[in-house]
C-alpha cells in the first residue's frame, strides 16, 4: 500500500505511538476519575490516582471493569459528560440480563467513523465504491458503526441491514457492489440464497467481504473465499469500546488485526488470576479507550480469547490473533474445555456437510451431554450422511478428547440467522 494511502496515525513510529498512548492516557484516567462516580470510587478503593499512572505499564495497577459493571449503573451511569452533549445511544440486546448502554459525543462519532474508514481502507476499500453494510442497525452498533465510516471513507453505502435474504440478493446483483460488510454466518446464509436462485455466487461484483460480530475460523474464510471469490477479512470490535473498527485485518496480509492503537490500549490478562500476560501468550483481550469522551472504559475485560502480535502491514500497531472463543461461550464437558470454533474447524472439513451447525446440552443423569446436529448438503446420501457423522465424532474425540454424539439434518433444517448466530443450545436443567 502506497504511503499516501495511510493516514498521520497509520505513519507514526512506535515510540511516537506509545508517547501518544500514554498523554491520551493519563488524559482519559482523569476524565473518568472527575466525571463517572463508579471509576472515582474504584481507583479510590484501590488507593489509586490518575497522577499515578507515570508510564502505560502503571496502568496494570488499576482496577478491571466488567460487563456487570455497565449493567449495574443502566442506563447512564457510566457517561463522563452532561447527557445533553450525548448524541447518541447504541446498547445490547440485553438477553441476559439488564442490556449494557454506551454512549457517543459528536467527537466520538467522528473518531468512530475515522476507524471504520481506516479499517475498510486497510480492507481493500476505497473511495466510491459501493458497500452493501448487511449487519444489522438500531441498538447494535455494527450497521450504523459500517455505514458512517464507509461513508467517511468516500464510498456509496447501500444500507441493507439484516434480513430479506432473497431481496438482499437481488440487490446485490442489481446494484453491483464491490464490498459486504456482515456477519460470517450471516454470508453462509447469502451463500444458499445464491445457489437456491441459481446464480453462480463467484459471479457476483463483490470484491471484499469485511466479517465481524463473531468468531470464525480460517477454514470458514476458505469457505467463503472459494465459494464466492472474494478476499475474507476480519474485523473487531464491541459496542462497550466502540463498536466495529477497534481493529482490522489487512487484505495484504491476512494474519490478524491491527489493534488502532492511536485509540484503544490493549492488554492480554490470564483470565483467572487477571495477570498481564507478555507479548505472545494466549489469554482474555483487555481494553482501554484513550479517547472517548461520553463512556470511557478503563481495562474492560472482552472475555475474547487471543494473544498480541508485532505488526506487520501496519507496523505501528500490534495485531490481535483472530478471535476463535470467548472465556464465556466454553462448554466445559465432562472436564474438557470445548468452544463452537474448533467444532466449526471439524464440520468444514467434512465432506457432505454444509456450513451450518448448532450444538445441543443436554443433561444424562449427572452427566452433561452434547450433540452436534449438522446439515448435511444437498444430494448427499444416507451412506455420506453416516459417514460424515462418524468422521465428526472421531475427529472431536481425537481433538478435544470428549465423546459427542452427531445428527446430520436434512438441509435448511437449522435456523438461519440475520444476524449473530446462537452456536449453543442448552437444555440443560437450571
Amino acid at each position: 500500500m502506497a504511503a499516501a494511502e495511510l493516514d498521520a496515525a497509520e505513519r507514526l513510529g512506535q515510540g511516537e505511538l506509545r508517547t501518544l498512548q500514554l498523554e491520551r492516557l493519563r488524559a482519559t484516567l482523569h476524565h473518568a476519575y472527575e466525571h463517572v462516580p463508579f471509576y472515582r470510587a474504584a481507583f479510590d478503593r484501590a488507593g489509586l490516582r490518575p497522577d499515578d499512572c507515570r508510564s502505560l505499564k502503571d496502568l496494570a495497577r488499576f482496577p478491571f471493569t466488567t460487563k456487570a459493571d455497565l449493567r449495574d449503573n443502566y442506563p447512564f451511569g457510566m457517561f463522563a459528560v452532561e447527557r445533553d452533549r450525548v448524541r447518541r445511544v447504541h446498547a445490547s440486546s440485553g438477553t441476559t440480563g439488564r442490556p449494557t448502554v454506551v454512549g457517543y459525543t459528536d467527537g466520538d462519532l467522528d473518531v468512530w467513523a475515522d476507524v471504520v474508514a481506516r479499517s475498510i481502507r486497510a480492507a481493500g476499500g476505497r473511495p466510491g465504491q459501493i458497500v452493501h453494510v448487511a449487519y444489522g442497525y438500531g441498538l447494535f452498533t455494527g450497521g450504523l458503526g459500517a455505514h458512517y465510516g464507509a461513508e467517511r471513507l468516500g464510498c456509496t453505502v447501500v444500507p441493507a441491514s439484516g434480513g430479506m435474504t432473497a431481496r438482499q440478493v437481488q440487490i446485490i446483483q442489481d446494484f453491483r457492489p464491490e464490498i459486504i460488510m456482515v456477519t460470517p454466518s450471516y454470508m453462509l446464509t447469502l451463500l444458499d440464497e445464491f445457489e437456491r436462485q441459481g446464480i453462480d455466487p463467484r459471479s457476483t461484483s463483490l470484491k471484499v467481504g469485511i466479517f465481524g460480530a463473531e468468531p470464525w475460523t480460517e477454514e470458514m474464510r476458505r469457505e467463503i473465499e472459494e465459494r464466492f471469490a472474494i478476499d475474507a477479512v476480519d474485523i473487531y470490535g464491541l459496542s462497550e469500546v466502540m463498536g466495529p473498527g477497534v481493529a482490522q485485518e489487512c487484505v495484504e496480509t491476512k494474519d490478524g488485526l491491527h489493534i488502532w492503537e492511536d485509540h484503544f490500549y490493549p492488554e492480554i490478562v490470564d483470565p483467572l488470576t487477571g495477570e498481564v500476560l507478555p507479548e505472545g501468550e494466549i489469554g482474555e483481550l483487555v481494553f482501554t479507550s484513550l479517547t472517548k469522551e461520553a463512556m470511557p472504559v478503563i481495562r474492560y475485560r472482552t472475555r475474547d480469547l487471543t494473544r498480541l502480535l508485532p505488526g506487520t502491514a501496519r507496523p505501528a500497531f500490534r495485531r490481535m490473533e483472530k478471535v476463535t472463543g470467548r472465556s464465556d461461550d466454553m462448554v466445559i464437558l465432562r472436564g474438557v474445555n470445548l468452544f463452537p470454533t474448533q467444532i466449526e474447524e471439524i464440520v468444514l472439513r467434512t465432506p457432505q456437510v454444509a456450513p451450518h451447525f448448532q450444538l445441543h446440552l443436554t443433561r444424562e443423569g449427572r452427566l452433561d451431554a452434547l450433540t452436534v446436529r449438522a446439515e448435511a448438503r444437498a444430494g448427499a446420501t444416507p451412506e455420506q450422511r453416516a459417514a460424515a457423522a462418524r468422521s465428526i465424532a472421531a475427529a472431536v474425540k481425537d481433538g478435544a478428547g470428549v465423546s459427542v454424539a452427531v445428527e446430520i439434518v436434512d438441509p435448511e433444517t437449522l435456523e438461519r440467522s440475520m444476524g449473530k448466530f446462537r452456536r449453543i443450545v442448552d437444555d440443560r436443567p437450571k
